[in-house]
This record gives C-alpha cells, sequence and structure tokens, in this order.
C-alpha cells in the first residue's frame, strides 16, 4: 500500500477515536510510511514505527478503531530490536514529556525509531513541514522544546542531548557559534514532504 494510500485510510478510520485531530493526524503519518517501507522491504510495520504488540495494538485500537487486524497481519505482533542509541532517545523524550498525554510514551518510541532514518525528522515523521514537527515537541514534549531555544534542527539535538546525557561530547566546538558546520545543525530545513496528501485536509489543532 502507498503512503498517501494509506494515510487516507487511517484518518477515514479515525472518526470514534477520541484523540483530537492534530495527534491523529502525526500518528497516521508516521504510520503511513511504516506500512509502505513495510510492503517494499519485507518487513513488519513495526520495524518503521518502533512499536509492536500490546503497545502496538492498544495505541492503533484507540486512535484508528477496527484496524487491528490489518495491523497484526502486518507483523505488529512482532519482535522488536532496540538498541542502545534508540533506547537512549526514548529515555530522553520521556524524561523531557509534559506529561499531558497518553500518547506521550509511544510517541517517544516512534520519534527515537524514525530518527534513524536519513532525511529530516519531521520528513522521517511524515509530516507536512517542520511547523508541524515544532507543534508536536511544543504540544507532547515542551520541556525539550524550551531548551531547543536556539533552534537547532531535532534530530541533531535529540542526540545533543543524548550524548550530555550519556558523559561524552558530540562535537568538538567549544561553542555553536565558534563551529565551521554551523549549517549542518543550524541551517534551513528544506525539502519535499515524503508524504504527498494531495486530497486530505486536516486540520491542525491549536
Amino acid at each position: 500500500m502507498r503512503a498517501e494510500e494509506a494515510y487516507r485510510w487511517l484518518i477515514g478510520t479515525s472518526a470514534r477515536s477520541v484523540h483530537d485531530v492534530f495527534d491523529i493526524h502525526v500518528v497516521a503519518s508516521i504510520f503511513a510510511l511504516a506500512i509502505e517501507e513495510a510492503d517494499n522491504a519485507d518487513v513488519g510495520v513495526a520495524d518503521g514505527v518502533g512499536l509492536a504488540g500490546p503497545a502496538l495494538i492498544e495505541l492503533i485500537g484507540a486512535m484508528f478503531p477496527g484496524t487491528e487486524a490489518f495491523f497484526l497481519s502486518a507483523g505488529a505482533d512482532g519482535v522488536l530490536a532496540i538498541d542502545d542509541e534508540e533506547q537512549s532517545l526514548r529515555d530522553i523524550l520521556g524524561m523531557f514529556s509534559t506529561g499531558v498525554s497518553c500518547l506521550e510514551r509511544p510517541l517517544a518510541a516512534m520519534i527515537a525509531r524514525r530518527c534513524k532514518w536519513p532525511h529530516h525528522l519531521w520528513q522521517d515523521l511524515g509530516l507536512r513541514d517542520r511547523g508541524e514537527l515544532s507543534l508536536l515537541m511544543t504540544r507532547h514534549f515542551a520541556r525539550l522544546s524550551e531548551r531547543n531555544q536556539h533552534d537547532m534542527k531535532w534530530k541533531k539535538f535529540l542526540y545533543r542531548m543524548v550524548c550530555g546525557s550519556e558523559g561524552f561530547t558530540l562535537c568538538t566546538s567549544p561553542v555553536c557559534s565558534e563551529c565551521d558546520d554551523f549549517v549542518n545543525c543550524f541551517g534551513a530545513e528544506d525539502g519535499a514532504a515524503l508524504l504527498v496528501r494531495a486530497d486530505v485536509a486536516s486540520e491542525k489543532a491549536a
């Protein structure tokens, strides 16, 4: 299934969900990319979202009621390998979560997994632009958003947080303003969205 088709299908099943439209949009975007990737690479959807078993089934049951059978057939109950780097990202996101939603734990897992993909984080989450990622982080990981006061690229910032917590240094520059690679961490995050939604309108919640 192509990602845009998966997104439309998931949004169409979400009418009975108690979650608001922005959170549904974010999760549907992540899952849509994972569904396409699973088809193309012959892996389970769990590999693309960083959740498996009861945690994954509980999330899709709450957000996309009636889709559980599809996800079980797509490897939702498989074994998920999580390396130390990914676990550290999960821990950082969990530590600095806003603490207002049951979504924050699964979102931390999904963001940590999608950090492994090669594009800007907003692209690898299937979002429309970096503004949507900023809204996501402000809403669910507010204390991290506050720490990223200089608007560092989110993947760079998250890995920098992990390195700080683990006691080693991500880079050798004493301060960012003196770094020869400043643009790599703070430059514009331009690029095309990986998930096209030409005929789907979803309203962002304030």
